[in-house]
């Protein structure tokens, strides 16, 4: 079950970041929500997490002050999207995913949620509301590193496609990480 609630009717007429839409998603488990200043010490429990961020774009963070960078981040992206959230479940923040730089999807969860189907449930709401509240986007990107093969298949059961690979995309800690990039086309957004 999946509900969206907005403010000010943003699904009834085109999107307009302007408009601040207040993007809530809720599932049976799960509440996404806009990302705000006091989820700064939860999300610094994530991103400072090393097995969290093995196949995230830069190191663990080992200062509050680069979570902070990265959540004023997340916020600036959610006035452009209106689709960046924070995962809470049980009314606890363990993670995040949304859509940035309209419209590549993230997400990140801590270990302790990892195989419990969290992050397929909370990808399934945050596309849903992609189409939706964005009615003029073709196609979803996501790129992950090759070796993370959890993130693989679980792109591939929403229809993600393996557009291409590159090699040496991103230096993290001296070593050279490939990146693979996927894509899900809006006409085949129902047809996997």
């Amino acid at each position: 079950m999946l509900s969206v609630a907005l403010r000010h009717n943003a699904l009834s007429r085109a999107w307009q970041p302007r408009g601040q839409a207040c993007v809530i998603l809720r599932t049976e488990r799960l509440v996404l929500r806009p990302p705000r200043q006091d989820d700064l010490e939860a999300l610094h429990h994530i991103f400072s997490n090393s097995d969290a961020m093995r196949y995230w774009s830069h190191l663990a963070h080992d200062t509050l002050a680069r979570t902070q960078q990265t959540l004023d981040g997340m916020i600036a992206s959610n006035r452009e999207t209106g689709l960046e959230f924070v995962i809470e479940f049980d009314g606890k923040v363990i993670g995040k995913a949304g859509i940035w730089r309209l419209a590549e999807l993230g997400y990140i969860l801590h270990p302790k949620y990892w195989g419990q189907g969290i992050a397929r449930e909370s990808l399934a709401a945050i596309l849903g509301a992609t189409w939706d509240v964005h009615p003029t986007v073709r196609d979803i990107t996501a790129e992950i590193d090759p070796r993370n093969m959890a993130s693989a298949r679980l792109l591939t059961h929403f229809g993600f496609r393996l557009t291409h690979s590159a090699p040496a995309t991103i230096q993290i800690n001296g070593e050279w990480c490939d990146s693979d990039y996927y894509a899900l086309e809006r006409s085949r957004k129902d047809n996997p």
